[in-house]
């Protein structure tokens, strides 16, 4: 939690957060399932450009009489809301956010934050603006083992390597199976964004290599190792496939916590084990606060962060580095060497600054020392 709240505190007075979901595809109806078993959370409409859309979602959560439009900005004002939650596909991410902000209404988003970095980097100038919250939406990190496991590590003293690895063979079609690079655009960002998590650190460069094996239904390369550098020595090494049946691993894939004092284990679905070198004695169990579980526990975070002022995980300012990290495996598998983070984070940043059009904004963005000094600033 920072100091003094780095957002505007609303809804203090513990009444339901009024909110309006942007997106009534099969994703915003999640969310809307998950606004319904939320009882701090009132839905207040429920935006789409397609608006028929919009009508039969509102029919199904919210009953005939609940709002609707194509104008997020629009319906929030008209229908009292306090916050907007950015369904939206990747792409309009920065524009529907940005307009949310400017308007002064809270957003909590799905990921990735935006389709790039250097809109990523735009919108939590913009944030930083407004003094409202954008929150990204990492829903994997709401896990309690994953909890248990970061806390298990503890006892590990120093941690020194990290790994995962991920193997399913999901049929999607559609537009996943065209991509140039689907799982690492589409799926690792989880994988990416959980470690940072486990390690508690941040990321430094990376070495990977993509590929599609010979039987893979997959137009783009579906599987890939990359192995990222963190800052203090930790290596994270995420091996992993989108077209490998058999034997496959949870969605949230298997872990292996290495330290120097012994190991935690987690095969993404039940309890973490914890292994200690025979001198160190037995493990010790550690409990852990329940985070909620997926989108349901972002939910409830953001909840309380509009409500008290308290930092969340997915703040904007600390969500960037996940998607520059997909950006820097991106890059290396292309380029055929080893790609530094603040490579990434410095050219995003030379092409925010060229491609903002907000005067405002952009003032912010250059009053930034450095982007880590940027991101790193836990209020305006």
């Amino acid at each position: 939690m920072s100091a003094q709240p780095g957002f505007a505190v609303v809804r203090s007075d513990g009444g339901p957060l009024r909110v309006v979901v942007v997106g009534a595809g099969s994703m915003g109806k999640a969310w809307l399932r998950a606004i319904a078993a939320n009882g701090d959370v009132e839905l207040a409409g429920i935006a789409d450009l397609d608006l028929a859309a919009a009508e039969s979602a509102a029919g199904e959560f919210g009953g005939p009489g609940l709002p609707v439009g194509q104008d997020a900005v629009e319906l929030a004002r008209r229908s009292g809301a306090h916050a907007i939650i950015n369904v939206t596909i990747p792409a309009a991410h920065h524009p529907v956010t940005t307009a949310a902000l400017l308007a002064g209404f809270a957003v909590l988003g799905e990921k990735p934050v935006a389709s790039t970095v250097a809109e990523g980097l735009s919108l939590a100038a913009c944030a930083e603006l407004t003094g409202q919250l954008f929150m990204v939406s990492q829903s994997r990190r709401y896990n309690r083992h994953l909890f248990a496991a970061k806390a298990q590590s503890e006892a590990l003293g120093r941690v020194g390597i990290l790994s995962v690895d991920f193997f399913k063979a999901p049929r999607f079609g559609g537009f996943r199976e065209v991509m140039a690079s689907p799982l690492l655009l589409d799926m690792a960002i989880h994988q990416f964004d959980m470690a940072r998590f486990l390690l508690d650190a941040d990321p430094l460069s990376v070495a990977c290599e993509e590929y599609n094996p010979a039987w893979s239904w997959f137009g783009g390369n579906a599987a890939a190792t990359a192995t990222f550098e963190f800052d203090g020595g930790a290596r994270f090494v995420f091996n992993g496939s989108w077209c490998s049946p058999g034997f496959e691993t949870s969605w949230n894939g298997s872990w292996r916590i290495s330290g120097e004092r012994g190991t935690v284990l987690w095969d993404g679905d039940n309890e973490p084990t914890v292994g200690l070198a025979a001198e160190e004695g037995g493990a010790v169990v550690r409990p852990v606060a329940d985070p909620g579980q997926e989108i349901a526990g972002s939910l409830r975070e953001f909840v309380a962060s509009v409500r008290t002022g308290a930092e969340p995980m997915g703040r904007v300012h600390a969500n960037i580095l996940s998607l520059a990290m997909v950006e820097a495996a991106v890059k290396s598998t292309t380029a055929g060497r080893r790609v530094a983070l603040d490579e990434i984070l410095n050219d995003s940043y030379e092409a925010a600054l060229a491609a903002e059009t907000n005067e405002d904004v952009l003032r912010v963005l250059k009053s930034w020392p450095s982007v880590r000094e940027g991101l790193a600033a836990t209020a305006p």
